[in-house]
């Protein structure tokens, strides 16, 4: 099951965030700062899927604009990596050129 969805920027700003489980608003500003800093930190030659707290984080970068699922254990992590993209091709569609 996907928690939540973040679409963040290379400087660490969040640009759209979807939260699907509630959470606080002081403590998603801490799981926003916590998670862009893990994703932004790691270099292209890593891993996409990182186990993070009690759930999995899957990000994917594209340019300068990183999207983040967080996903509970139990979910497929290729499935999410691939909706990631389908997800950008649809917005690339719609808004040509995202």
């Amino acid at each position: 099951m996907i928690k939540f969805f973040l679409m963040v920027n290379k400087q660490g700003q969040t640009r759209l965030s979807r939260y699907y489980e509630h959470v606080e608003i002081n403590k998603r500003t801490m799981l926003e700062a916590e998670v862009v800093k893990t994703c932004l930190s790691r270099s292209k030659d890593q891993c996409s899927f990182i186990e993070y707290k009690d759930f999995k984080l899957v990000y994917r970068q594209y340019a300068a604009l990183f999207i983040v699922v967080g996903i509970n254990e139990t979910e497929n992590e290729m499935a999410v990596y691939e909706l990631i993209h389908n997800f950008v091709e649809v917005l690339d569609k719609y808004f040509s050129r995202v």
